[in-house]
């Protein structure tokens, strides 16, 4: 299906063009109608969860956030694969898969307030806790995948990572070793083009970024990560791939993050407007309602009230967060170790002391 779009000659899989045309006349999806209308419908509500969620921050009722706008298209496509057997391994801008794979947004915004409780995913026990350090989560889920294949269980791995941690030798070491072990994951760089401000053209001089699975001995194609179409096909095969013990599969979305690294970021200081409206063009929540409306597949849908809907739910969620209980003290140091190390005691013993005195002067 993929064979003439090869890395190694930096061709890339796209189904559909900035405007819903299809470039692909002989395309057939493996998606019907209506999960194709339900795929928009979800990628619209992730873009209004992660608009609203700036917005709490910007208030001043949340931590420091992680926009997702621009790259909705990859996490839906993952979130309409998932199964209840396979493991999600997150880097910390893949809102719209956390939410497929189970997550609550309570949960998400917990977290981002500083509530260590959010990370306990209660419904998504798939799921691992975002991770902040950059390509770290990609050695967990090459380990995850060499225990299913351990333990003869089914499931896929599905490991997110940006364009700068490609740049990381724990990138390498984990591609290198799902290789050698044959392991069911699908990797999955989301090459929105920028490390927060470090453009990718100084960070490799590879044609792409899909190319550098080939050295490892592992499928990898470039897909256009604003195609909700062709990031679906991508993500069904790898994950078919996996799960039929071939071993490994690596995608590089080619995408843009239209808004911010994040809420602490100033992407004017690094990007030019000419270069964000080209990339308005191929936003892929616009592309995929083209598309879907050339099928005539969103009549009676009132998209204004659907989102007021969509809006509703959401300050619901943020503030079942704000209401939610502090977590105790003895999680943050109790629960790293079986027995907690004098040096940890010393930290609590501070820690509480601090808490004493600022009751006392309170």
């Amino acid at each position: 299906m993929f064979e003439k779009y090869k890395p190694i000659n930096d061709k890339m899989y796209q189904v559909m063009d900035n405007k819903g045309n299809l470039i692909l006349k002989d395309w057939k999806g493996s998606l019907s109608d209506k999960q194709l209308t339900q795929a928009y419908l979800d990628m619209l509500f992730e873009r209004t969860a992660d608009n609203m969620a700036v917005s709490f921050q910007r208030q001043g009722r949340m931590n420091t956030y992680p926009p997702n706008l621009g790259q909705e298209a990859i996490h839906i496509a993952v979130g309409k694969v998932l199964t209840a057997d396979d493991w999600v391994v997150p880097a910390f801008r893949e809102l719209g898969v956390y939410l497929a794979a189970g997550a609550s947004l309570m949960e998400i915004f917990l977290y981002n307030k500083g509530n260590e409780n959010g990370l306990k995913y209660i419904n998504a026990p798939h799921l691992l806790p975002m991770s902040v350090p950059i390509s770290t989560q990609l050695l967990h889920a090459t380990g995850l995948g060499f225990s299913i294949n351990y333990k003869k269980e089914k499931g896929v791995v599905f490991a997110f990572v940006g364009d700068g941690g490609t740049s990381e030798g724990d990138f390498h070491e984990a591609l290198n070793f799902a290789a050698v072990w044959n392991t069911p994951v699908v990797f999955i760089i989301q090459n929105n083009q920028f490390a927060i401000s470090l453009p990718v053209k100084q960070q490799t001089k590879s044609i792409n970024l899909a190319v550098k699975g080939i050295a490892y001995g592992i499928p990898s194609l470039k897909v256009d990560g604003n195609d909700f179409l062709a990031m679906h096909d991508a993500v069904s095969y790898a994950r078919k791939n996996a799960a039929d013990g071939k071993g490994p599969f690596l995608i590089e979305a080619f995408t843009y993050r239209m808004g911010a690294h994040t809420t602490s970021d100033d992407p004017t200081k690094y990007r030019t407007k000419d270069e964000d409206n080209s990339w308005k063009e191929k936003d892929p929540l616009n592309r995929l309602k083209a598309f879907l409306t050339k099928k005539k597949l969103l009549k009676g849908i009132d998209e204004e009230k659907l989102v007021d809907e969509f809006k509703q739910k959401i300050e619901k969620e943020f503030e079942a967060a704000e209401h939610a209980p502090e977590y105790k003290l003895d999680e943050v140091f109790d629960s790293m170790y079986e027995q907690i190390p004098d040096e940890l005691k010393r930290q609590k013993h501070a820690y509480e002391s601090f808490l004493l005195y600022k009751e006392k002067v309170q």
